[in-house]
């Protein structure tokens, strides 16, 4: 729950520069090669952490017994959403366009409210997801978690791999 917490504050930051018409800055070419870069190492990081903490020495599977602190929990969603170039990508080209549509349409107040329902629908979405990820952790074995765990951690590090080859592709 607090990892998802740490991702919803992303998005909030995200849609806030955004909504204050500071996107402008995420348009440059080395901060884009920088966040595309950025994510990667966080991706990858976390990727192999993931594998390091799910499998033994000897390649054997054990349980993921050791809990994170909500604070830890919390950073990685939070670092993982701030440093996804897809995240920067949807705040700015989804939401940016549909704000640059509404504001030529509608009263700053309504968009306001405009944008809170957006921000309240993710906020429902990810409380949502959170919830049906926690309860069907309590049905599934240990050998069943650490597989998925195993597989999200090697999905992290071939989107880390994607990442790093278009922050080196718009680099070089």
């Amino acid at each position: 729950m607090a990892c998802r917490l740490g991702a919803t504050v992303a998005d909030a930051l995200y849609m806030a520069t955004v909504y204050l018409g500071l996107s402008q800055f995420l348009m440059y070419e080395g901060v884009k090669v920088f966040l595309w870069l950025f994510g990667c190492f966080v991706l990858i990081y976390t990727g192999i952490e993931t594998l390091i903490k799910t499998t033994s020495k000897n390649d054997e599977l054990i349980p993921a017994r050791k809990l994170e602190t909500p604070l830890q929990s919390f950073s990685s969603g939070f670092l993982i959403s701030i440093a996804n170039p897809l995240t920067v990508l949807f705040w700015l080209g989804i939401y940016g366009s549909i704000l640059a549509k509404t504001i030529s349409v509608y009263e700053p107040s309504q968009i306001f409210i405009y944008s809170s329902a957006i921000f309240l629908g993710i906020i429902a979405w990810d409380l949502f997801m959170a919830t049906v990820s926690s309860s069907a952790k309590l049905f599934m074995k240990e050998r069943t978690k650490n597989g998925i765990s195993i597989v999200s951690a090697l999905c992290l590090i071939g989107f880390g791999i994607y990442f790093g080859y278009h922050g080196f592709e718009m680099l070089f």
